[in-house]
């Protein structure tokens, strides 16, 4: 319960107002189908079915002694005439309130899914690496989905509260005794189905989980299809599918299992009460005919308020993970916020003189754990030089480039540009100077164009050509029968690997940064492509900072200075030729391996 009276804290905060109008609203409604109930009784009396006694509610008699005073035939007119402009005016209502409630439910939303995203995007790096990316997609599109229903389920819960206060308490009026009897055991029905609503928890959270799961799994094997094709595993991969889907649909199963054994109770206890009631109404409690007739009336349009009352409980319970799991994301997004609303504004590329530096830094991914990722790393990277970073695979180089971008923070240790110490509130006007072009290069199925615009929206075609002219990707683009307007399929998979990367690099220096960072670039490349992606990076060299992560240690030749990592420690540093001069070195035998294996 707790879970759902704090969604409907959240609910109340986004819509403020509204829902209060909402709220009169579903009042006025339910007063319109009151008024129409007691018109009943002067049209009962009218045609003779029933006299009402003048001794009975003073309400009764109030409203039949009216019509009384009229002739039959205007009275009869009237009487019609009011049914029919209170049914207009519920309509009318009806509307407005279905509309609102709308307006209500897309609100929040979307309120909902951009504070998720916005709390996403503000979340440091490490969050992610510690995040499994499908959960997250789950919760971003199935989960926020749900949560949307529940906001649905939670009008349709208030309008049955609203309305079935409204009718009790005319039931009241009428007779005070007939309507406690009943409410005692409505309140027992509505007791009893707490068990209900904890079964239906219990389903939501294996809902979620098992929701989570497919989406895992979904993801996993279209990212590895080639791998399945090649090898011929879609027999082990389909039964592995089968089986999650036999859970989930038995999961789906229980919760109608249970959702129609709570209606069969009700509905079976309903039925038992009505029983009980007309029989202490007419045998004990000696009620008049028009007012048992319609305290019949009243509470035989109770009851499926009742039930859904009960009803909209239990699914908002299947619900409750469902939002639990969406707050809990933003809370841990918050609790990893590295930049805040408003901090994209007027940010400035910083301006680099002489280089940047590390000093005595210390990085490890777990703390506790004893081993550092990255230990003592001190070293210079001068403005507008090509710095190399090579090593054995694990030796902490990417992770080096990530403490450089700002995206990991030193345990120990300071980042400087031209000698100060990195702030936190720079590490925005330092992204926005560099361009990382990855290993694995990633483009979006979208058009040429539209994967460079993605980089600088304003710039025009004349700007993307100088890029890709110089990532040596103009060519193979002009021989395309729509050029910059092509499709580039999923991840830009119809386009070759060299054509890919070369792309990647032409939106990175599109961005004119001052620092590019080129992470294993040409390491997945065959020598034709390498060749030209090294050609087009040496013509940048002298007018931007190139920091190269380097495999094929062929390519960086032509680096200024070269940093050799192992076991997260700088254990050589200098040029090409000298550490590739130096016996016993580490470069020197990495080298002298890539040659042997080329030859």
């Amino acid at each position: 319960m707790k879970h759902i009276l704090y969604f409907t804290k959240q609910i109340h905060s986004f819509t403020g107002k509204n829902l209060y109008i909402n709220l009169i609203g579903m009042v006025l409604i339910s007063l319109f189908e009151s008024v129409g109930i007691f018109l009943l009784i002067p049209l009962l009396s009218l045609t003779g079915i029933m006299v009402v006694n003048s001794k009975g509610s003073s309400l009764i008699s109030w409203i039949s002694g009216f019509f009384d005073k009229i002739p039959q035939s205007l009275s009869l007119l009237l009487i019609l005439a009011a049914y029919l402009l209170l049914i207009v005016c519920q309509s009318l209502f009806e509307q407005k309130q279905m509309i609102l409630n709308a307006k209500i439910q897309q609100g929040f939303l979307r309120y909902l899914r951009e504070q998720t995203y916005q709390s996403l995007l503000q979340a440091n790096w490490r969050f992610f690496l510690n995040k499994r990316k499908s959960d997250i997609i789950n919760l971003m599109t199935t989960e926020i989905a749900r949560v949307g229903g529940g906001v649905q389920l939670f009008l349709q819960f208030l309008t049955s509260l609203v309305f079935t206060s409204i009718q009790v308490g005319i039931a009241f009026w009428l007779s005070t005794k007939m309507t406690i009897l009943v409410l005692i055991f409505g309140f027992a029905l509505i007791y009893c189905s707490r068990k209900f609503i904890s079964k239906s928890n219990a389903l939501g959270k294996n809902t979620l989980h098992l929701s989570q799961t497919y989406l895992a799994v979904i993801t996993d094997h279209f990212n590895g299809i080639k791998e399945i094709k090649s090898n011929t595993l879609e027999e082990s991969h389909l039964s592995w599918f089968r089986n999650l889907n036999e859970r989930i649909e038995t999961n789906i199963i229980e919760f109608f299992k249970l959702k129609t054994m709570s209606q069969l109770i009700y509905k079976v206890a309903s039925a038992l009460l009505i029983v009980v009631f007309i029989f202490f109404s007419v045998k004990l409690f000696k009620a008049q005919p028009a007012q048992l007739i319609l305290i019949i009336i009243i509470f035989s349009r109770l009851w499926p308020r009742f039930t859904g009352i009960q009803s909209n409980l239990e699914q908002l319970g299947s619900i409750t993970p469902s939002f639990k799991a969406v707050v809990d994301l933003q809370n841990q997004c918050l609790e990893a916020r590295e930049i805040n609303e408003g901090d994209f504004q007027n940010i400035k590329p910083v301006v680099i003189k002489n280089g940047l530096g590390f000093q005595n830094i210390f990085f490890r991914y777990n703390k506790d754990q004893n081993n550092y990722a990255l230990q003592n790393i001190s070293l210079q990277i001068p403005v507008n030089r090509m710095t190399a970073i090579v090593g054995r695979s694990g030796a902490g180089k990417s992770t080096l480039i990530d403490i450089l971008m700002g995206l990991n923070q030193p345990e120990k240790g300071e980042v400087l540009i031209d000698g100060n110490v990195l702030r936190k509130e720079d590490l925005l006007s330092l992204r926005r100077s560099v361009s990382y072009v990855p290993q694995d290069p990633f483009l979006f199925n979208a058009t040429i164009k539209e994967n460079l615009l993605i980089i600088d929206q304003n710039a025009c075609e004349e700007q993307m050509w100088e890029a890709l002219e110089f990532s040596a990707a103009a060519d193979f683009i002009k021989r395309l029968p729509q050029g910059l307007n092509t499709q580039i399929g999923d991840r830009g998979i119809k386009l070759s690997g060299g054509e890919r990367q070369r792309l990647v690099l032409a939106r990175a220096i599109l961005r004119k940064p001052a620092i590019l960072v080129l992470d294993e670039a040409t390491s997945a490349l065959d020598t034709e492509n390498e060749r030209k992606i090294q050609t087009a990076i040496e013509k940048l060299q002298g007018k931007m900072t190139i920091i190269v992560i380097a495999h094929r240690l062929s390519t960086i030749s032509n680096a200024d200075q070269v940093i050799v990592l192992d076991q997260g420690e700088i254990i050589q540093q200098g040029q090409f030729r000298q550490l590739a001069n130096e016996e016993g070195g580490t470069f020197r035998s990495l080298l002298k391996k890539q040659i042997e294996v080329s030859v």
